[in-house]
């Protein structure tokens, strides 16, 4: 049995027990999470879409809240000597799937 969910504008393929990592939610260490927007979800080969899945969420509990490691972004322009050095790192929450419920 497989989702697709929605987080942070990106749509994930999960099963239960998967590791996922998404964008940061506002959850601490251990809380359990619901995702509400499930697009589509596969039972025993039988996949239902969007208008069929209404009332399915997917739970998952917070592993941990991290970063990304840091891009550099560097712009300069030539022969007037601007030059600027800026890095990012992008925060993101790891969550283990338990249970896809329809």
């Amino acid at each position: 049995m497989y989702a697709i969910i929605v987080s942070g504008g990106k749509q994930l393929k999960v099963s239960e027990g998967d590791i996922v990592k998404v964008e940061k939610l506002t959850a601490e260490k251990g809380d359990s999470v619901t995702f509400d927007q499930v697009i589509a979800v596969s039972d025993d080969g039988k996949l239902s879409v969007a208008g069929d899945v209404k009332s399915a969420k997917v739970t998952g509990t917070v592993l941990e809240q991290g970063k990304e490691k840091k891009v550099i972004v560097f712009r300069y322009k030539p022969k007037s000597g601007y030059r600027k050095k800026n890095g990012h790192r992008q925060p993101f929450t790891r969550v283990k799937i338990d249970k896809i419920s329809l």
